[in-house]
């Protein structure tokens, strides 16, 4: 990319006030979600937040119901690690999405608070605002507020464990800190009872929608500000090359396919089998995890995935839907092989090279061991640092002085 196309940054303060079509206010228990939003460009409530983002990188679609503000980010925050959230107050929301680890776990899949394995892996939360579905393989979880009951309340596995039966629980033990009355207060204003798992969940989707990555060193290379090794710059043109096929999937300012900002009025959400599995030489992957078929109930929707971004993607290993792609490298030689072969005698075995129902965009591509390392050192330099760091997004219950 030549400087002329370099962004520079540019700031927003306010929200863009979206006119939403069918959103549903969310509910105490019921929790009827929100739907999916519309946005009127010609429509903009200001406030106390600001947006600061390149060129390039569009603003975010955000609920009318739910418009950004800095205290309604700051209890969001607070939540999101609190572990007396979940039913038995041993888990958070962050005990799943470490920092450090771009919002991942490091795990192939994650562990509920009651101990039970979710047969997903958790995926990242990085610039999750601007993803059109927010899991990996359900089409109708279409913005935060509606796919955060989910961990919340859901019982297939548990997650955060809450019930109608220990919600009263859950909410006195918040009542209970002696910080959240003002701050419940301060990011609902007006509000008589502010202590509903509506807001709740509007306050931690807005701290979410915080999490905004665009400091990377390629980042900085598109602005002007570092410098790509050989290497690296070899990574990028093959990346970017109809031989290697990466961006196929792999595209735009987030590296996915399914983007969503504050101007999409038809999003695109694109599902794909990159052949992983064939566990019974007729495209079958493992049965708990079958794909968007589960929601569709179309056949050739047999083991479709949503293609995650890569923003940050050195340091969220294990990789793919159930983890079980262990390194990068190791995820570079499934795509070059067109599938991975699993033999005999293992679990799952089969030919996901000959899933029938394997996206076109997963031939067998001609790499050597050197485009393979040299894409890898590519991917090194979506990480950013001052994201995994920053102090505005870190857990407020490791520091005293974190508090309002």
């Amino acid at each position: 990319m030549n400087a002329a196309r370099r962004p520079a940054i540019r700031r927003y303060t306010g929200v863009l006030a979206a006119a939403a079509a069918g959103i549903a206010t969310l509910a105490l228990v019921a929790c009827g979600g929100g739907g999916g939003t519309q946005v009127d460009d010609t429509s903009v409530s200001q406030g106390d937040w600001t947006w600061a983002l390149p060129l390039s990188m569009p603003l975010p679609k955000v609920p009318v119901n739910n418009p950004m503000s800095k205290a309604k980010v700051a209890l969001g925050r607070f939540l999101f690690y609190d572990r007396r959230l979940s039913g038995n107050g041993q888990q958070s929301c962050g005990d799943c999405h470490l920092q450090s680890l771009a919002f991942t776990d490091g795990r192939a899949t994650a562990i509920g608070s009651t101990g039970e394995s979710h047969p997903r892996n958790a995926q990242g939360l990085a610039n999750v605002a601007w993803n059109a579905t927010l899991t990996w393989a359900n089409p109708a979880l279409t913005d935060l507020e509606q796919q955060m009951l989910v961990p919340l309340f859901g019982t297939s596995p548990v997650e955060m464990g809450l019930t109608n039966a220990n919600l009263p629980t859950v909410l006195q033990r918040l009542r209970d800190e002696p910080r959240y009355p003002a701050m419940f207060a301060a990011a609902f204003p007006g509000e008589a009872d502010p202590w509903t798992v509506g807001n709740i969940v509007r306050a931690i989707a807005s701290f979410q929608r915080s999490l905004v990555s665009i400091d990377s060193r390629y980042d900085r290379w598109e602005r002007g500000a570092a410098t790509l090794t050989a290497a690296e710059l070899r990574g990028l043109n093959l990346f970017n090359s109809e031989r290697a096929e990466c961006f196929h999937c792999h595209v735009g300012f987030n590296f996915n396919d399914q983007v969503v900002h504050a101007g999409t009025t038809q999003p695109r959400t694109p599902f794909h089998n990159t052949g992983l599995y064939n566990v019974d030489g007729l495209g079958a992957y493992p049965g708990d995890n079958l794909g968007l078929i589960t929601m569709t109930a179309v056949a050739s929707d047999m083991g479709k995935f949503r293609a995650p971004s890569l923003r940050n993607v050195a340091v969220t290993a294990p990789y793919a839907h159930d983890g079980s792609v262990a390194t990068l490298e190791d995820v570079l030689d499934n795509y070059a092989a067109g599938g991975r072969f699993i033999a005999a005698g293992q679990p799952h075995a089969g030919d996901g090279r000959l899933n029938p129902y394997k996206s076109d965009l997963i031939p067998v591509i001609q790499l050597n061991a050197q485009d393979k390392a040299d894409i890898v050192a590519f991917l090194r330099t979506l990480t950013d640092e001052a994201f995994l760091s920053n102090p505005d997004h870190a857990n407020p219950f490791d520091s005293a002085a974190s508090a309002p």
